[in-house]
């Protein structure tokens, strides 16, 4: 595949993503009855935790060197968070969302949160295929440098994804 193929793929991979989730988020709900997905919150933010920790231990093995122990994190990393998105589309397919209940200060600091989770998460989404396809067809200079922006913002994304489960449970 060429590089302008795979970036039409991602693209539009990309764009159905994000408009899925935005379409999940505002339909009505249409799930199936008596399903119990109510364990699933809890293993999106598991899910998140595994993709934080691979996403860190790929990045030291890289900084030693370690190629096929990074890519095995980074690959690890991006199927747990595939799985994170099946979840977390079955959960909001059954149950929709769950509104904050805190109040006080920790509110506008839960939505300001949140507001940035969402934007980096839809964002992810293009750069980490970019960045897989880069690595995998051996463009090691323009890896390296969507790498560099990839990492950070993904790290952030699985991150506040358990902290966000933690504020919605905890206030």
């Amino acid at each position: 595949m060429s590089d302008r193929a795979a970036a039409w793929a991602i693209g539009v991979l990309s764009a159905a993503v994000v408009a899925g989730v935005g379409a999940l988020l505002l339909a009505p709900r249409a799930g199936a009855a008596g399903i119990d997905v109510s364990a699933l919150p809890a293993l999106n933010a598991a899910l998140n935790g595994a993709s934080a920790v691979l996403l860190t231990a790929g990045y030291v093995f890289i900084r030693r060197r370690r190629v096929a122990a990074h890519v095995t994190c980074m690959v690890g990393a991006f199927l747990v968070s595939t799985l994170f998105f099946a979840s977390y589309v079955v959960y909001h397919w059954h149950a929709g969302s769950r509104p904050f209940a805190g109040q006080g200060w920790i509110r506008p600091v839960y939505f300001a949160l949140l507001l940035t989770h969402v934007v980096l998460a839809a964002a992810i989404v293009p750069l980490a295929l970019t960045t897989i396809w880069r690595g995998a067809t051996a463009r090691w200079a323009r890896h390296v440098r969507i790498a560099r922006w990839t990492l950070p913002i993904w790290l952030y994304v699985s991150v506040t994804g358990v902290l966000i489960f933690w504020m919605l449970h905890r206030f």
